[in-house]
């Protein structure tokens, strides 16, 4: 037998203020740890049973076919065109950040005619841009857009994008990764036909599903295809047949990872969607203050900024490795760095679910004023500090 060496499982314990995963409650964590059954087991389908209608809760829908697809909020993504689109189909796709990028990818693999639209990262993508795109073909299959840019912080408005969207005939999906359960998301109100997410964001379990709700209208769509989907693991088709009374064996779903998404509903009902969406309200607004108090400026959009990653730029003067290894090395905190043309040039902080929190705001501020001032920053220690506990008090 070959001599191998491994380490021992002992992952340290950090406070995840990053843009994902973020940390999890532990009636999740013992979720996890729950006796395995069988995918078919009839308390397993209880727990499905009770899965959807939590779902739905957050969705804030009345959609049928609403259930976690078995891989990330990337596997949520991919569904949502593969399912819908065909060779030669035109969508028009937002485009202000590393997912828009991903959206456009995506959607030309399933061989669709893409129609980006444009905007610099960190401000949302103008409704006049969308119509103008929507007017520029004879017929618009979809119409995509990431609600909460994780790349840039930025939030896009849905409303109105949703009216063009039904003006042209066209089918509107939305990417809410970042903000279900943590930002409003009102999928039947908002008249969204396609929605995915993640369940390492706000909803504070471990990465691993993709929640996902499409309506009817969207689904007569689908079933009105020339021919079959190019995927298989991720045909809605053959998930609703699982998912749905018949519960015919498609694959063998997650059990653990079930229980955990159950389990982190249970707590988001628990709490309550309104309480749940003004706690990160309120954590965020007392980070900016502090942030802006030690002289630093957002970088995303005023007016549009979410609630759940906040992205502020690097000041003059401070290395952005070494703070984030500082943070992560001394203080046990991660927050994550920029990507693509916003790399060096700013940091994305989560307050997300479970890491969304007084206590996690006011340790983060504490920690990154000690660590700039070391770094010969100009701000005076304390003063993001105090801003925030300002804001606590007036909350």
């Amino acid at each position: 037998m070959a001599n191998i060496s491994y380490q021992h499982l002992n992952p340290p314990v950090r406070i995840l203020l990053g843009p994902g995963p973020s940390n999890v409650h532990p009636r999740v964590q013992q979720a996890m740890a729950a006796p395995m059954v069988g995918h078919l087991d009839p308390y397993f389908v209880k727990i499905m049973d009770d899965t959807v209608e939590l779902l739905r809760y957050l969705f804030r829908t009345q959609n049928k076919l609403t259930f976690p697809i078995s891989g990330t909020g990337s596997a949520g993504m991919e569904a949502s065109f593969c399912n819908f689109l065909e060779p030669g189909d035109t969508v028009v796709i937002g485009v202000n950040g590393v997912f828009g990028e991903r959206m456009v990818d995506n959607a030309a693999r399933c061989g669709a005619e893409v129609i980006p639209v444009t905007a610099e990262w960190g401000n949302i993508v103008a409704p006049e841009a969308i119509e103008s795109a929507l007017k520029s073909r004879k017929k618009v299959k979809m119409l995509a857009l990431v609600h909460a840019e994780t790349s840039t912080g930025v939030m896009q408005p849905l409303a109105e994008a949703s009216k063009l969207a039904k003006q042209y005939g066209a089918l509107f999906m939305v990417d809410t990764v970042t903000s279900l359960a943590g930002q409003e998301v009102a999928v039947d109100d908002w008249g969204i036909d396609i929605c995915y997410s993640g369940t390492q964001k706000c909803i504070s379990c471990p990465p691993g599903l993709a929640p996902f709700t499409v309506n009817q209208k969207a689904l007569d769509i689908m079933q009105a295809r020339k021919a079959k989907g190019p995927s298989w693991y991720l045909d809605l088709g053959l998930l609703s047949a699982y998912w749905g009374t018949g519960r015919t064996y498609h694959h063998t779903a997650p059990v653990s990872m079930i229980y955990a998404l159950h389990e982190a509903l249970a707590l988001i009902y628990e709490e309550g969607l309104e309480a749940r969406i003004k706690r990160h309200q309120k954590n965020a607004a007392a980070l900016t203050a502090g942030l802006e108090a030690m002289g630093m400026v957002m970088h995303a959009q005023a007016a549009y900024r979410l609630n759940s990653l906040n992205s502020v730029r690097i000041p003059a003067g401070a290395d952005d490795v070494r703070v984030r290894q500082k943070l992560l090395n001394e203080y046990n905190v991660e927050i994550g760095g920029g990507l693509g043309p916003l790399k060096g040039k700013i940091w994305r902080i989560g307050l997300m679910g479970e890491s969304s929190s007084e206590s996690n705001v006011l340790f983060l501020l504490y920690a990154l004023e000690k660590i700039l001032v070391a770094e010969r920053c100009d701000m005076e220690l304390g003063a993001g500090v105090n801003a925030a506990i300002t804001v606590f008090k007036k909350s």
